[in-house]
């Protein structure tokens, strides 16, 4: 079986390995780079310059463990930048090494669908070749949303791309958007030495999340001295020879050597060839997919930011297997119950099944159990104490619905909460299961054991 994969991001790299591994014959089409917008512009890159911001913040810190050091710790950004760059130098050639040891076909070139079973490719010499298939995956991603007040020109006011190959540090920077992306961008800037404002229509941070995780994260913004403004609308923006000028709608005006828009993703369907297909779509723009992703025309199929869903890396990945499984002919539906998230702030946010509020809309009846990292002794040793873990179960079952973390290894705490929702466990048989000591993971048992007052390390309420 043929199977051509337009798009080499996590959902059609992985897809493409999957469908290798059960036997097809795969060609995947690329017009950038493999690894997508996730390896090269965004999950892989802003989290080694997390990673070099973190380093940076415990050099300053050194004095509170016990270590001498003399001299400024500043940070040199063409290191940061070359380093980040390797990483994901490293990362891609990996892929292109598996597309090799698996047989799958990588065309480098901007991929066209004429027929469900015809591709042309506008390859990047300028030739064309037209790839005939059986069955066809769509894995085009998607890209940051541009609005017309904010005109990009990629050094004064940048989108998040733009952000990952900066030049100089900014003294001032405007960040649009306190989502996942505005947040991560406002704690490696500040680190930095960037003196950071966020403006944010709704009224919260990170507004997708647990509105308890939400004022942690506000109050830690804070004492960064990371300026959050929330509930306000950006009227227009223009560029002066101070700087840029932010006009909000409240009357005020801010102003900062550098803005960074952070509104949003706009999805990559167009020029693809859907509509000559009659490929439907939604309202969005997203290609509507059933459960086994294939779309209303057989043999088809799409994945990831395409789809308008959970725009996730790992969410592409888990999609992409779906519908290779499905591709070569072996039935699977995806199952969007239990998604992890991670969000890369400082501290780290890692969430999972329900938020409260959301049962509450539901009519739902809950308990909650939290737990204060302050509370365990590893973070203590760590000197990272700052967060909590949340758990919400349901009240008549017991079953755990929800794990909501902000605080140190949070995107990796998080995981236990899923296989505990994924599994059907009770609060009690979390709670019961041993943890080892001293870890961060035993926070969540005693966020668990709090959900009945029970919690050992917790005072009496």
């Amino acid at each position: 079986m043929r199977l051509t994969i337009i798009g080499a991001g996590p959902g059609g790299y992985v897809a493409a390995l999957k469908a290798a591994q059960l036997g097809a014959q795969v060609t995947v089409i690329e017009d950038t780079e493999v690894g997508g917008t996730c390896l090269n512009r965004g999950c892989i890159p802003t989290k080694a310059l997390v990673a070099s911001a973190e380093a940076l913040h415990k050099a300053r810190s050194l004095d509170d463990y016990g270590i001498d050091i003399s001299g400024e710790i500043i940070p040199n950004l063409a290191r940061i930048i070359e380093r980040k760059n390797k990483v994901v130098s490293v990362q891609v050639k990996g892929i292109r090494s598996l597309f090799k040891s698996w047989g799958v076909t990588l065309v480098e070139g901007r991929g066209m669908i004429l027929t469900p079973e015809k591709v042309e490719v506008q390859k990047k010499d300028g030739s064309i070749d037209v790839i005939e298939t059986d069955k066809l995956i769509i894995a085009t991603g998607s890209r940051p949303a541009q609005i017309p007040i904010f005109p990009f020109d990629g050094e004064h006011i940048m989108s998040s791309d733009d952000a990952l190959n900066i030049k100089s540090i900014p003294k001032s920077l405007i960040i649009i958007g306190a989502g996942v992306i505005g947040c991560e961008f406002a704690c490696i800037f500040r680190e930095l030495g960037t003196d950071v404002t966020m403006v944010e229509m709704v009224p919260r941070a990170v507004s997708t999340e647990d509105p308890e995780i939400s004022e942690v994260l506000e109050k830690e913004l804070k004492k960064k001295k990371i300026k959050l403004m929330t509930g306000v609308k950006v009227e227009r923006v223009e560029g002066q020879h101070d700087g840029i000028h932010v006009y909000l709608a409240d009357g005020k005006e801010l102003i900062a050597e550098k803005l960074l828009v952070s509104i949003g993703r706009s999805l990559n369907t167009e020029n693809i060839g859907l509509e000559a297909l009659g490929i439907k779509k939604g309202s969005r723009g997203e290609i509507a997919v059933d459960e086994k992703m294939e779309t209303n025309i057989g043999g088809i199929y799409a994945i990831g930011d395409v789809t308008g869903g959970i725009l996730l890396a790992h969410m592409a990945s888990k999609e992409g297997i779906i519908a290779a499984y499905n591709a070569c002919g072996i039935e699977k539906k995806i199952d969007y119950s239990v998604v992890p998230a991670a969000i890369f702030t400082s501290p780290e946010i890692g969430s999972v099944g329900l938020r409260e509020h959301h049962a509450q809309e539901k009519g739902m009846k809950i308990k909650t159990g939290h737990f204060q990292f302050r509370g365990l002794g590893k973070a203590h040793a760590m000197g990272e104490i700052a967060g909590m873990l949340k758990i919400v179960a349901d009240a008549d079952t017991d079953k755990v619905l929800g794990v909501h973390i902000i605080g140190p290894h949070a995107s990796d705490l998080v995981h236990e909460g899923a296989l505990a929702i994924k599994s059907g466990l009770t609060v009690r048989e979390l709670a019961n299961m041993i943890h080892a000591h001293p870890t961060l993971a035993e926070g969540l048992m005693e966020a668990a054991e709090d959900v009945h007052g029970e919690a050992i390390h917790a005072p009496k309420k």
